[in-house]
């Protein structure tokens, strides 16, 4: 899994830096913050949730983006679970320009694994995305419609402990790939890769948290235009489990 995670990552970063090459770029210092929810109700069912608040220009000058979610889960084991479910994101913009709205529906297969010094966490996340633009310096009345394909791949090592329990510290990796297709798509098919290194805690069974460094590289819609960002990641996990232990 390691070398997986590194081989991807590898070749990740270097077709973006090579498509980048002589090209309109433009840098990006922002701040992502997140809180995950994962409840577990029964041995078959629960219920996932996040909220996310992105910071923008200068890592924190003003709100970009913000996301909210919502699927049920179902546990085909313990380590695979699928979900399917719904996103409203906004993303904000300098007056006069409007924010824009996105409606999100997205399913999603996660699968975990444990080896002697570190677990894995992969999931496959298929997205259908309802955008609104602009026409004339408003919101326009129509959606476009586009896919969008995820897959993403982590490594948690813990530090002071085999495994990763409460009051450890430990090492966390990640690699996301985004791919979009979809008629309105012209220039941005591979639409960004995103590589996070950061520390994390897990303060008890049910609570932890991440932070680190993350950068994106993202290829716009305009024509040999990409984004790279900067960016600090500060991610907390809240998971809950309500089943009957008796």
């Amino acid at each position: 899994m390691m070398r997986l995670l590194i081989m991807i990552s590898g070749l990740s970063l270097g077709c973006s830096m090579a498509m980048a090459q002589g090209k309109n770029k433009e840098f990006r210092q922002q701040t992502w913050t997140a809180y995950f929810n994962q409840t577990r109700l029964s041995d078959k069912w629960g219920l996932w949730a996040d909220v996310h608040f992105r910071f923008t220009d200068n890592f924190a000058d003003r709100l970009g983006l913000s996301i909210f979610r919502i699927a049920p889960v179902y546990y085909v084991t313990d380590q695979t679970r699928i979900s399917s479910g719904y996103g409203y994101i906004t993303s904000y913009n300098i007056d006069p320009l409007p924010d824009l709205p996105e409606h999100r529906l997205w399913q999603q297969v996660q699968w975990f694994g444990k080896k002697n010094w570190f677990t894995t966490a992969q999931y496959f996340r298929v997205e259908e995305r309802f955008r609104k633009t602009w026409a004339g310096g408003a919101v326009s009345e129509d959606y476009t419609f586009s896919w969008r394909f995820r897959y993403n791949v982590a490594v948690t090592i813990p530090l002071t402990r085999k495994t990763v329990e409460p009051k450890t510290p430990f090492i966390f990796l990640n690699d996301e790939l985004h791919v979009s297709a979809g008629k309105h798509i012209a220039n941005n098919y591979l639409d960004q890769n995103r590589l996070f290194a950061g520390a994390g805690y897990q303060f008890t069974t049910q609570l932890y948290a991440q932070i680190g460094y993350l950068y994106v590289f993202q290829q716009l819609p305009a024509s040999s235009s990409f984004a790279h960002t900067d960016a600090v990641r500060v991610f907390v996990f809240h998971n809950l489990d309500f089943r009957n232990k008796n």
